[in-house]
């Protein structure tokens, strides 16, 4: 047992022996994603073909954002669905919620409100997943990651991206040391959001699959119909996001890879919820994140900084700078 798990979720645990970790009660908060109807069959249905065990959806706060139609006009149909196919109870509240439950998925698709509707989370002491994006400011995921510190309590963010057969197989492929990487995929925009917060962060989030944490600067070249942002990492690896935004080519994504050795590209392959939810019962079961807190922060760092540089007409920025400029150590 690690000392973070040793130190952080024991107490969880020992709140909680009533409960084995086979059957986790888990709470989740926005009815407003097509991902709350996804992740919970995948977890409450063992007829399911990629029936992910290890606890069940039981209680539900609805959420939704009226200035968001594909927010707010799909909340109402998938929370019928949760409560009449798999008897979830809905609470009018997220302390109530946190009351009922063991962990917590956040799954709003609006990340604006996810730093309120945390704060009971981390207050009650419950390992919470956070679903892109992670909120609607880097400022307020450094924000969450404050919170989750002081309460020690753990949190959890990623891509199903990431877990994608096809970007596990490009990871593990043998291009020696790797030295940079292009990713590209679809790049949608929404007015509430940073650019590329809420779409974006896919791709994006791919690409740091491959190179990991360590960017220092980012450079963005900006069109209508297309976004590119390019960031240098430590030891001079250079790596690019491409932000697509042609209806034709919206599904597409792919990432590059180069190494020392040789190149490689991610070949198509089952892209589904389920290793990403299986990641996430792991989290829940363990408190131990599988992406570290410090990577995920820095990926909203690069899309931050690459925000930043559109904003001054090209100019790289560094990325401690916007992190400095938005909490990073206050």
């Amino acid at each position: 047992m690690t000392r973070f798990v040793a130190r952080f979720l024991l107490p969880f645990l020992f709140a909680s022996l009533h409960v084995s970790a086979a059957d986790l009660r888990i709470g989740l908060i926005g009815c407003d994603t097509s991902h709350s109807v996804a992740f919970t069959t995948l977890i409450n249905d063992p007829k399911d073909k990629h029936h992910v065990p290890g606890g069940k959806v039981v209680a539900a706060y609805k959420g939704g954002s009226a200035d968001i139609p594909s927010s707010i006009n799909r909340a109402p149909e998938y929370s019928q669905k949760l409560e009449k196919t798999f008897g979830v109870k809905f609470f009018d509240s997220i302390p109530e919620l946190c009351r009922e439950v063991d962990v917590v998925l956040l799954e709003s698709v609006d990340g604006r409100p996810h730093l309120e509707q945390v704060r009971p989370v981390l207050a009650a002491h419950k390992p919470v997943f956070i679903d892109k994006p992670v909120a609607g400011s880097l400022r307020d995921v450094l924000e969450i990651d404050r919170l989750a510190r002081e309460n020690k309590t753990p949190w959890f963010s990623s891509s199903a991206y990431r877990y994608y057969d096809s970007m596990v197989e490009l990871k593990n492929a043998n291009v020696g040391e790797i030295r940079g990487a292009i990713s590209y995929g679809p790049c949608e925009l929404e007015e509430h959001h940073p650019d590329f917060f809420w779409y974006g962060i896919h791709p994006v989030e791919a690409l740091y699959t491959i190179m990991g944490p360590g960017c220092e600067t980012v450079v963005r070249t900006t069109t209508p119909n297309a976004d590119v942002a390019t960031g240098v990492w430590s030891g001079g690896r250079v790596a690019t996001f491409r932000g697509v935004r042609d209806s034709a080519a919206m599904g597409s994504h792919a990432v590059t890879v180069f190494g020392s050795k040789a190149v490689a590209e991610q070949q198509k392959g089952a892209d589904d919820y389920a290793p990403l939810v299986q990641e996430i019962m792991q989290f829940f079961q363990t408190g131990v994140a599988p992406v570290p807190n410090r990577e995920t922060i820095e990926i909203y760092a690069f899309m931050e900084a690459a925000d930043e540089s559109k904003r001054e007409d090209g100019r790289p920025v560094k990325v401690s700078d916007v992190m400095k400029k938005n909490g990073a150590g206050e």
